[in-house]
C-alpha cells in the first residue's frame, strides 16, 4: 500500500491509510540466538505443561538455568502464538432466588467411600463447538461413579447422572455441589431429598470447597481433552468413556497411596443401600 516512489511523503501516505508512521519505517529483525534457544525451551515446556502461564514458565526456565523475566517470557509466548490452556467459560450460574444450602464439609474428615459425593459440570472443547461434561465423584476414592455428556447446560443430564450413580453404587451421606442453576433446580434437589441425602453447597465463588472435582477436570483436560480434537459429540463421548475407564481402573493416585480409584473404593466397607 505504501509507495516509496510516490510524490507524497511517506508520513502523508501513512496518515491517509490510517497507519502509524513508525510502522512504515519499521524493519523486522530476526530473533537473536538467545531468544531462539528460549523459544525452543518454551515449546518443550508448553507441550509438557500446557496449563502453565507466563509466571510458571519463567520459573521452569529458571530451574533449567535460564535467567529470564516474566514479561520477556510473555513476549516470546505471544511471538510463538502459545498460551496457557485452562477452563475459561463459566458453567455455573445460580437461578433467580434459588434455595442455597450451607457448606457441610468444613473440617469434616472423609475416611470412607460413599461418605461424600460431589458433582460438577465443565465444558469440553471440540474441533468445532463445545459439549458439557457432568460427573459424580466419590470424594474419598476419587472414583467417577457416573457421568453424562450434553450439548446444553440443562438440569436433565445432572439428574440422570445422579440417578445412575445411585442405582449402581447406593447412596452417599452427603452430596456437595456448587450453586449453579443445575444443582439448585427443583428437580435436582428433589432427587437428593427423595434419596435422603444431606445437601451441601460450596460458598459463592469458593471453588476450593469442591477441590477434588476441580482436580478431576484438570486431569481430564491435561491428559485427554487437549491431546485430542474431537470432531463430533459421539467421538467426544467415546474418547471420554475410554479415558474415564482408564482413570478409574488403571491410573494410580499418589494421594491414595498408589491405588487406583476402583481399588480405593472397592477395598472399603460396602456402600450404604439406596433409600427406598
Amino acid at each position: 500500500m505504501i509507495d516509496r516512489a510516490h510524490r507524497l511523503s511517506l508520513s502523508r501516505q501513512a496518515r491517509l491509510l490510517g497507519m502509524s508512521r513508525g510502522s512504515v519505517y519499521y524493519q523486522r529483525r530476526p530473533p537473536v540466538a538467545a531468544d531462539v534457544a528460549l523459544m525452543r525451551q518454551l515449546d518443550e515446556l508448553h507441550m509438557e505443561y500446557p496449563f502453565a502461564g507466563g509466571r510458571m514458565l519463567r520459573d521452569l526456565l529458571r530451574q533449567k538455568g535460564h535467567e529470564v523475566g516474566r514479561l520477556h517470557v510473555a513476549t516470546l509466548m505471544k511471538r510463538m502464538g502459545i498460551a496457557a490452556l485452562y477452563r475459561r467459560p463459566a458453567t455455573s450460574h445460580p437461578t433467580p432466588g434459588p434455595q442455597i444450602y450451607p457448606y457441610l464439609l468444613r473440617k469434616v474428615a472423609v475416611t470412607r467411600p460413599n461418605h461424600v459425593w460431589a458433582m460438577d459440570i465443565t465444558y469440553v472443547p471440540m474441533a468445532r463447538g463445545v459439549v458439557y461434561l457432568v460427573a459424580v465423584v466419590d470424594w474419598f476414592s476419587r472414583k467417577v461413579l457416573a457421568w453424562r455428556l450434553s450439548m446444553t447446560l440443562e438440569t436433565g443430564p445432572c439428574v440422570e447422572a445422579l440417578s445412575d450413580a445411585l442405582a449402581r453404587h447406593g447412596r452417599p451421606e452427603i452430596m456437595n455441589t456448587d450453586q449453579g442453576s443445575q444443582f439448585t433446580s427443583l428437580a435436582f434437589l428433589q432427587a437428593l431429598q427423595d434419596a435422603k441425602i444431606a445437601i451441601s453447597m460450596d460458598g459463592k465463588g469458593a471453588w476450593r470447597d469442591n477441590v477434588f472435582v476441580e482436580r478431576l477436570w484438570r486431569t481430564i483436560t491435561d491428559e485427554e481433552v487437549y491431546l485430542r480434537a474431537y470432531r463430533s459429540v459421539s467421538e467426544a463421548r467415546s474418547g471420554l468413556g475410554r479415558y474415564l475407564a482408564f482413570y478409574n481402573r488403571q491410573r494410580p493416585h499418589s494421594a491414595l497411596g498408589g491405588q487406583t480409584p476402583d481399588q480405593a473404593y472397592g477395598n472399603q466397607p460396602k456402600p450404604i443401600p439406596a433409600a427406598a
